[in-house]
């Protein structure tokens, strides 16, 4: 047993545990080596990411479950990886290109550009997997995957042609959202939309038969009506009715229009008549189709105006909306401009401004993937966690609509069809064919699109294993079992992994989803670099370690909650770890000539005191209950458990207690103390190592515990343990209990010092009154434990006292413990003391009280926020009654 340092150095830890485990290969796991299997696949953070405090949330929750099942001896795989993140991938590369050579990619080539990107994924690529290893994820880094290696790929296009074969596959005219900085198509889900402030403008369209009568249309987007064809209202709508079939002419261009009616339209919004432009609409598409009305595009690929703007052509979108408005105004077709609240789609990677745009795409046929999807969550293949989630998820199955896969960029895989320019044929092939197969024409070309990112993340639960092979590792651990995300991707890509999964492998890709909450700043605001609140992991790490990072934020996230993050927060940790290292430094430094071998130990020969029984009994009861709430994903009461009886009930009560024994003269009593204080520490080391991996590998080693330096993650997780066997041990449920009320009464004895600013020391006299019979027998007889741990100078436990006045006392479940004060303060000057903390707290309560009572606060702060001053509010009333009973007893 190799001596601690005197204080723990976590980044000297850290750096010696992740270089061994790495080299050692303590994390890989191979399906020859049978057993029972456990799987998680992560989800692949973009190659162009660095850690972020959603990852390290995400990461540590994951880890923590494959730990657990590693060291209950399943055999576990972590698998790791990262997405080519084809949208935001190019444009960093794009943004390099333009900054270092002055360059854009087209001036490249698509050949050369691509590999520029490849280039810049050797160089920068593996940032967030190095920080993901300090964080200290146990994946099998050996097994290491990339959405655009030669494995995945090729699982993309077979995919891909079995679908298009399959007939689920199509290409098809249709609006779209399209990003014009990125210049690509993009899913619903990819166009975010945020509330913003804009303008409803209300056009007036005159009738072409008679220009001093007029259509008023309301429009959000003035710069589209460039692209009218027409005017709707509604068929029941009277004020419309004969006027269906008129025409009207369009302002600047002249162009004629007709009124036509359709039940799309509501008559309550504006004026109940409204503009249609089939190619910058998708409802006026849909009302195009159903008139077979013109689509008339009007924008370039970049967002500025094309010729069929007219004398607009060449001008930003955007400009030429203030231009556009300006020329209406003049012509006195500006009816009115009210400010109108909409929900505007942003582009998910670089927030330009979306624009609905008739354009070719590929898309995949959802309703018949979707249809047994939504079965496997009914009948419980597929469980979520919180439950709420299933209903999301099922409403938006239920309701989807076909997905948008091609993307107008070159990084990413791209879509293998195939076109004969000669005969007009259309083929998905795996291979890139040298002539066409139906008349041998060898003018042939590819499709120029690649696929959209997820396309290639929906196949990630099997494709990391080989498929479509059906090798020993595909076989033995798929279907998975846990998925740890974020709800934000339930859509892009937990519905699609369970669609996919159904579809290729015949079963759902995992078990069990774990939805957790967004992390934000301690006022309940979503970090971001805009407000500047973001708190950078490694950053933490660095400050506080990786341990720290860890527990505090397991500690502070209900499940499925938002976590609510300040630095200070990660204090808790620290100052964790630090008390865990003390703990064992002691325990080391008691046990020179005593040698211990955690396994099954048994205690059923000893006479174990109260003391022992107590602890012996919440190792038990924490074993229980971290098993019950990591199955449950209750993550946060796993560390409110292992804080509890760690820090409280092992190093306060029970290290408090040993003292008496291990510097006293009994052999036999310090003997005993020591199993049980190795057997527990040991056990508890274990049961933490989950969540702090770090300072645990490092304790189980330097306190000799470890077999053949076996690493910690190897160990057998602590059995639990039932009544029985507790019985079998000499563990009394009734002596477990009156430990625990002890505990309560020294706390409430130690309360009345600190209240008093009594410091501990011969004169101090502590006086109980039982409560019961029973109890005085118990207090008589751990009269010597009960003196020790209350630090006071004379214990005396009388049934009968009675105080001839007003003495500072509390009441417990065994008794009054009462404090004689006379001797040991001047009253007057405590009282003063008293008073003016009192008063201080009065002041307080009435500014938070002043706070809770104003209507705008309540209604407008954060929910978090409001709880927050409740609970101060119930805080400082306390303290101001306790402190008025104080007073009232010093009066005398």
């Amino acid at each position: 047993m190799a001596e601690l340092q005197k204080n723990h150095n976590p980044a000297e830890v850290e750096q010696k545990w992740s270089s061994s485990w790495l080299s050692d290969g303590v994390d890989g796991a191979d399906a020859s080596s049978g057993g029972e299997p456990y799987c998680i696949v992560i989800p692949p953070p973009n190659v162009t990411g660095i850690l972020h405090m959603g990852h390290a949330l995400n990461n540590t929750i994951q880890d923590i479950l494959v730990r657990w099942r590693r060291m209950q001896g399943r055999n576990a795989v972590w698998v790791p990886g990262t997405d080519h993140a084809g949208i935001a991938t190019q444009n960093v590369v794009e943004r390099a290109l333009a900054k270092q050579e002055g360059k854009a990619r087209d001036d490249l080539g698509r050949d050369e550009f691509v590999k520029r990107v490849w280039e810049w994924k050797e160089q920068y690529g593996n940032t967030i997997t190095t920080q993901l290893k300090r964080l200290g994820c146990s994946c099998d880094w050996s097994r290491e995957r990339f959405t655009m290696d030669d494995g995945l790929s090729n699982a993309v296009a077979i995919a891909f042609v079995h679908l298009y074969e399959k007939g689920l596959i199509y290409r098809g005219n249709y609006i779209i959202n399209w990003c014009p900085r990125c210049r690509t198509a993009l899913s619903d889900e990819e166009s975010e939309h945020e509330e913003s402030e804009g303008k409803l403008y209300y056009v007036r369209y005159a009738f072409k038969d008679d220009p001093r009568k007029y259509i008023t249309v309301a429009t959000t987007r003035p710069e589209t009506m460039l692209g009218d064809v027409a005017v709707a209202v509604n068929p029941g709508d009277g004020r419309f009715k004969e006027l269906v079939g008129k025409k009207l002419i369009l302002p600047i261009l002249n162009r004629e229009l007709v009124v036509i009616a359709d039940d799309f339209v509501d008559p309550a919004f504006g004026t109940g008549a409204v503009k249609v432009t089939p190619a910058h609409d998708p409802n006026d598409f849909e009302i195009g189709r159903r008139h077979d009305l013109e689509q008339i595009n009007v924008m370039n690929p970049d967002g500025s105006m094309n010729e069929g703007a007219g004398l607009y052509e060449g001008m930003d979108r955007f400009a030429c909306r203030d231009k556009l408005v300006d020329d209406l105004t003049k012509l006195g077709v500006i009816e009115k401009i009210d400010k109108h609240r909409n929900a505007v789609g942003h582009c998910y990677r670089c927030a330009t401004v979306v624009e609905p745009r008739l354009s070719p795409q590929w898309f995949v046929k959802m309703k018949p993937l979707a249809a047994p999807a939504i079965e496997a969550v009914k009948q419980g293949k597929v469980r979520f966690v919180p439950e709420r989630w299933t209903k999301v998820y099922l409403e938006w199955m239920e309701n989807i609509r076909d997905w948008c896969i091609s993307r107008q960029i070159w990084w990413g895989h791209r879509i293998p069809v195939f076109y004969c320019d000669d005969c007009g044929r259309e083929w998905a092939s795996l291979d890139a064919a040298a002539k066409c197969p139906a008349c041998g024409s060898t003018n042939i070309r590819q499709d120029e699109d690649v696929l959209d990112t997820w396309f290639s993340s929906w196949l990630w639960p099997f494709g990391v294993f080989g498929w479509p092979e059906k090798n020993d590792d595909i076989k033995f651990y798929y279907p998975t079992h846990d998925l740890v995300t974020a709800s934000e991707i339930i859509f892009f890509w937990v519905a699609r992994m369970i669609m996919a999964g159904i579809e290729f492998m015949g079963d759902v890709p995992f078990r069990q989803v774990y939805i957790h909450g967004t992390v934000r700043d301690d006022k309940g605001r979503k970090m971001s670099k805009s407000l500047g609140n973001s708190i950078d992991p490694v950053t933490v790490i660095e400050e506080f370690s990786a341990d720290a990072l860890r527990f505090s934020l397991m500690m502070i996230t209900a499940t499925g909650q938002d976590v609510y993050l300040s630095n200070d927060k990660f204090e808790i940790g620290r100052n964790f770890a630090t008390k865990i290292w003390n703990a064992a430094r002691y325990l080391q430094m008691q046990s020179k000539d005593f040698s211990f071998e955690p396994g099954e130990v048994s205690f059923a020969d000893d006479k174990l005191s109260p003391d022992d029984q107590y602890i012996l009994a919440g190792l038990h009861r924490s074993i229980a209950a971290c098993n019950d709430n990591l199955e449950r994903c209750r993550f946060n009461d796993v560390a409110r458990v292992l804080y509890e009886f760690l820090w409280h009930q092992y190093c306060d009560w029970y290290v408090e207690y040993s003292k008496s024994v291990l510097y006293g003269d009994d052999p036999a009593a310090r003997n005993r103390v020591l199993r049980v204080m190795h057997h527990v520490f040991s056990s508890a080391v274990k049961l933490l190592h989950p969540i702090m991996p770090f300072v645990t590998e490092e304790l189980w080693h330097e306190m000799g515990y470890a077999k053949s330096d076996e690493s910690i993650s190897r160990a057998s997780w602590p059995a639990e343990k039932a009544e029985e066997d507790d019985a079998e041990w000499g563990i009394s449920r009734a002596t477990v209990t009156y430990v625990a009320n002890k505990y309560d009464l020294v706390r409430v004895g130690r309360t009345l010092m600190a209240d008093y600013n009594v410091v501990s020391s011969g004169k101090v006299r502590h006086i109980i009154k039982p409560a019961t019979k029973a109890a005085a027998k118990q207090l008589e007889a751990d009269k010597a434990s009960v003196h020790a741990l209350l630090r006071t100078g004379e214990l005396e436990i009388d049934s009968a006292f009675k105080p001839a006045k007003a003495v500072p006392s509390g009441v417990c479940k065994l008794g009054t413990v009462y404090m004689p004060v006379d001797d040991l303060i001047d009253i007057e000057v405590e009282r003063n003391r008293l008073t003016k903390e009192r008063d201080k707290i009065v002041g307080d309560l009435g500014r938070v009280t002043t706070k809770l009572e104003n209507i705008d606060f309540v209604q407008k702060a954060p929910a978090e926020v409001v709880e927050r001053q409740k609970v101060r509010k119930k805080e400082l009333l306390e303290k101001s009654e306790k402190l008025n009973r104080m007073l009232d007893v010093l009066a005398g």
